[in-house]
């Protein structure tokens, strides 16, 4: 029984090897091989190149052809038909049309001179408020900013972060010079609202107690800078410097003493 079998296997193998291959089937397989490549080209999946070639290809610089103007003109016409353009595309520039001067707002147009800024109200009295106010009143923005950087007083926090902002705003939307920005005034004023409580003091007696609010003001303007200011102090001091001589040849001398006055 086991020859039998032997033989039969054998003569098995000879048939399958003996019957060529359907043409039918060889196509189908071919077609099934392309559209297996097909479709791992459109998901960017690697074909039976092996990993090695794939990578490389891949990974590959690609040199990206530059678009003429024509072609980048005519791109954005059709986006801008079927609407597929981008935030900064369809905001139209300052430049572009007739009506651009009319597009820009008129806060833009006028050209300012000075920025007014202030405090909130917060609890302090108005009298030691006045002292940090009186400290950076005529002083330039950033040394004024430095000045209350270094005080101990409570109030100087609010106070720099209140120059910090006036600074920026009088900067970036009034386009003042960031190098010639001077306090040019500086007030305190009372606060709207002044909280009044019962005071109780002995023998049955009760006062008025008063929580004072207050708010600082500055105004910012465009002033002489660091380098002009010490200029002028050189200019000054030389000014002043006074000839031992008897007589100057540049001004004359006015009611002179006797030379021999004893």
């Amino acid at each position: 029984m086991q020859s039998v079998g032997a033989s039969l296997r054998s003569a098995s193998r000879t048939v399958t090897r003996a019957v060529p291959a359907h043409s039918v089937a060889s196509s189908s397989q071919t077609f099934q091989l392309q559209g297996i490549q097909r479709r791992n080209v459109s998901l960017r999946m690697p074909n039976f190149k092996g990993p090695v070639a794939w990578l490389r290809e891949s990974l590959a610089p690609n040199i990206r052809q530059r678009n003429t103007q024509e072609e980048v003109e005519a791109a954005r016409k059709q986006a801008a038909e079927k609407g597929q353009l981008s935030v900064f595309e369809s905001v139209p520039s300052v430049g572009e049309g007739e009506a651009g001067d009319e597009a820009v707002p008129a806060w833009k147009k006028k050209t300012y001179t000075e920025h007014k800024y202030s405090t909130a109200n917060f609890k302090i009295s108005h009298r030691k408020l006045n002292l940090l106010s009186r400290q950076i009143a005529g002083k330039p923005i950033d040394s004024a900013i430095l000045q209350m950087m270094f005080s101990e007083k409570r109030a100087s926090k609010r106070i720099k972060s209140m120059l910090v902002v006036a600074k920026s705003h009088a900067v970036k939307l009034k386009s003042l010079n960031e190098q010639k920005l001077v306090v040019a005034e500086s007030w305190v004023t009372k606060g709207p609202h002044q909280l009044k409580r019962y005071d109780v003091k002995g023998r049955g007696r009760a006062g008025l107690k008063t929580h004072p609010h207050s708010r600082l003001h500055v105004v910012l303007k465009e002033g002489k800078t660091r380098a002009e200011l010490r200029e002028e102090e050189r200019a000054r001091k030389l000014k002043r410097i006074v000839s031992a001589g008897l007589v100057r040849e540049d001004v004359p001398i006015r009611n002179p003493g006797p030379n021999w006055a004893w």
